[in-house]
């Protein structure tokens, strides 16, 4: 792990992931269940997507969310491509991310935290740059500061880059105002991709091409 300027406060703000998280889980209870019930008749169980993720420092965890593919395979018995699996209903969780909210109990069992950068594959962390290992000195968020400044439309340079900035400049207030912005962005479905793990891959494919001994 690169060395890293890290800007933080400390146990504040674990305090403060657990008071939000839990006042949010409370609050949108009723949402997760009506969601449960919907991913479980319409996509069938499990009704949770997990994946291993890289977490603090690139530890491994396990992440938490609403499944959005179907389990269709071809006549092999393989699983069909994943743009074939997602259905229009998998779609409308993805662009509300109501497929998120699981996270908050990631955030509540000291896994990630609600705002920092968000935790890509783990089979990508040979491809970062020094510099950009550094996102990993965080606890990973729900959303981040590249999350709120185009999304998926952003180039992945440009993002990883500003989780980067984040890690060195975070504070409470930056966080307050990142919240904010995400609430904004998801109310009016700005800057979603159908398939965000279409152009992680091409992160993955463009490193592997252009730096091969990174």
């Amino acid at each position: 792990m690169a060395e890293c300027k890290v800007s933080g406060w400390g146990w504040a703000n674990r305090l403060f992931d657990i008071v939000v998280a839990g006042l949010l889980l409370i609050l949108v209870l009723p949402i997760l269940i009506v969601v449960w019930l919907a991913v479980r008749f319409r996509l069938g169980s499990p009704v949770l997507f997990l994946q291993q993720r890289p977490g603090l420092y690139g530890t491994p965890f396990t992440l938490y969310k609403f499944r959005t593919m179907t389990d269709a395979c071809d006549a092999n018995g393989k699983l069909l491509p994943d743009g074939e699996r997602l259905t229009e209903f998998g779609r409308f969780l993805r662009s509300t991310s109501l497929d998120e909210l699981p996270e908050l109990f990631n955030v509540l069992k000291g896994e990630m935290s609600l705002v920092g950068p968000r935790p890509l594959l783990t089979e990508y962390l040979p491809y970062y740059t020094e510099r950009e290992q550094c996102r990993h000195c965080v606890l990973p968020g729900i959303t981040g500061l590249a999350q709120v400044n185009g999304r998926n439309q952003t180039p992945w340079d440009e993002r990883l880059e500003m989780d980067v900035w984040y890690v060195e400049n975070r504070s409470l207030l930056l966080d307050i105002r990142i919240l904010l912005m995400t609430a904004g962005k998801v109310l009016r479905r700005e800057g979603v991709a159908s398939n965000t793990d279409d152009a992680e891959t091409y992160l993955s494919q463009e490193r592997q091409r252009t730096t091969p001994n990174r």
